[in-house]
């Protein structure tokens, strides 16, 4: 006899078989995560009690180098673009080691001092206890992969306390301009229920409502673009540098712990040099650009080079934490500079650079009301999807897929990892970039100086074709 279900009834048991999936996924992180921050704290407690803690620094990077090197590799570099991966080429399929690793290196290196955050090592370890749990009850390649998505934004939600930001990374960080709607509803799920069960447990959150009147003019509003431009090329100067330190690092042909006390050592000289402030979390300094205070106009400088040279080195942990530190201080650079309210500009850079540096515009902007209030939202949302536009085709994860060409002058072929890919110029008539290549060479006839080459370069492919036009 032939069994037959309408539509309705698969798409109830559909809904009823995710809602309680992800709420068992949700409950994993949210205890996993509320474990690991508590451990955390403890350790904190215990190495700040001498004011030169950073001195173990070279110790810490070389016991976490140790641990990637010889129990899991998956554990070293932020965590995020280890999942993204696994994702995409590994049906979401985590290694069991992954878990302890993580957790143990990302400890040792932010009890030291390495400049990390704690989101990644929280996603990655709740993404690899899904995937463990998907392995123990048998579920498919497709089912493990939306309970490992789970586990991201699980892992996001539980750590910041910001549940429907966190259900949004976790679809959105897959992919430079595609969302998965198929994991929303368990995503959303995930992440509500992660955020509840660790706040349950005792773990606290600071959301940080910004003083802000929303009175509409059109100067401000400008402002606010440009801002986003602003922090889009922040978001660019941050991925460049960590893939150069990355490159140079991988250059240097000694073994890898020995690399990691050099890295150290230079840490802690600069930490000499400078301040204490780039260590760490830098939880005090983002909360003091959140409440308006001033901060040293390289800040948001020295974070990114302290953060290059942690990862470079061997530390390990995530990079949300340090892109928030950037994106606030620069921010607050940005507003003392211009003669603005530090503290609103704070609050937007530090969605912002989220935005850019991992293409997550949606997040960034949703995390703006969770975090700021709605007052400032839909101002920080313009600016995130202006960071976002601004960095380009290129990521901190670099694992992550291209679905979206940010403008159609660009020419790259979608599908490929971020790097992978040379984005290239395309001619298209009636276009702006035209207008402006047409308005140039006509300059250059009226001042010839030293040429660029693309005006000759075009004109010889279209002699070579047969199709040179007289002018």
């Amino acid at each position: 006899m032939q069994r037959t279900f309408t539509e309705g009834t698969i798409l109830f048991i559909s809904v009823l078989k995710w809602f309680l999936l992800a709420s068992c996924i949700g409950i994993i992180v949210g205890s996993s995560t509320y474990l690991f921050l508590e451990i955390l704290k403890y350790a904190f407690a215990a190495s700040t009690n001498t004011p030169y803690y950073f001195l173990f620094l070279p110790l810490a990077f070389f016991t976490s180098s140790l641990i990637i090197k010889y129990i899991s590799k998956d554990a070293g570099g932020y965590g995020t673009e280890k999942i993204i991966e696994a994702v995409h080429k590994n049906s979401g399929k985590i290694k069991a080691f992954v878990v302890p690793a993580k957790l143990l290196a990302t400890i040792i290196t932010l009890a030291a001092g390495g400049s990390v955050g704690k989101v990644g090592p929280s996603a990655q370890i709740g993404a690899g206890l899904s995937s463990i749990f998907a392995g123990l009850f048998g579920f498919s390649d497709t089912d493990r992969k939306k309970l490992v998505i789970c586990g991201i934004s699980a892992g996001f939600a539980a750590v910041f306390g910001a549940p429907i930001a966190g259900a949004i990374f976790g679809i959105e960080v897959l992919f430079v301009g595609a969302l998965m709607y198929d994991v929303l509803l368990p995503s959303f799920v995930a992440g509500i229920v992660a955020f509840q069960v660790s706040s349950s447990l005792g773990t606290t959150y600071i959301h940080h409502a910004v003083d802000f009147a929303p009175v509409f003019s059109e100067s401000f509003f400008i402002i606010v673009a440009i801002s986003g431009i602003f922090f889009g090329l922040c978001s660019y100067l941050l991925i460049e540098a960590m893939k150069r330190g990355k490159k140079f690092s991988s250059s240097i042909k000694i073994w890898p712990p020995f690399k990691a006390l050099i890295g150290g050592c230079i840490l802690v000289a600069l930490v000499f040099l400078f301040s204490t402030d780039y260590l760490g979390l830098g939880e005090e300094t983002i909360r003091g650009a959140l409440a308006g205070e001033e901060v040293v106009w390289y800040a948001f400088l020295m974070k990114i080079v302290f953060t290059v040279i942690t990862f470079s080195s061997g530390g390990t942990g995530g990079v949300i934490t340090p892109i928030f530190f950037i994106g606030a201080t620069a921010g607050a650079v940005f507003a003392m500079v211009l003669g603005l309210n530090i503290a609103t500009f704070s609050a937007i850079g530090f969605v912002s650079l989220l935005a850019g540096a991992v293409n997550t515009p949606i997040t960034g902007s949703i995390l703006a009301l969770e975090f700021f209030g709605p007052e400032i939202g839909s101002y920080a949302a313009v600016a995130c999807i202006v960071s976002f536009l601004i960095t380009g085709h290129r990521s901190i994860f670099s694992s992550q897929l291209v679905a979206l060409k940010k403008s159609a002058s660009i020419d790259l072929e979608l599908g490929k990892e971020v790097e992978n890919i040379t984005p290239i110029f395309k001619e298209r008539g009636r276009s702006v970039m035209e207008a402006l290549l047409w308005a140039r060479d006509k300059v250059k006839v009226k001042y010839p100086g030293k040429s660029t080459g693309v005006a000759e370069k075009k004109k010889a492919l279209d002699k070579k074709s047969g199709k040179e036009k007289l002018e």
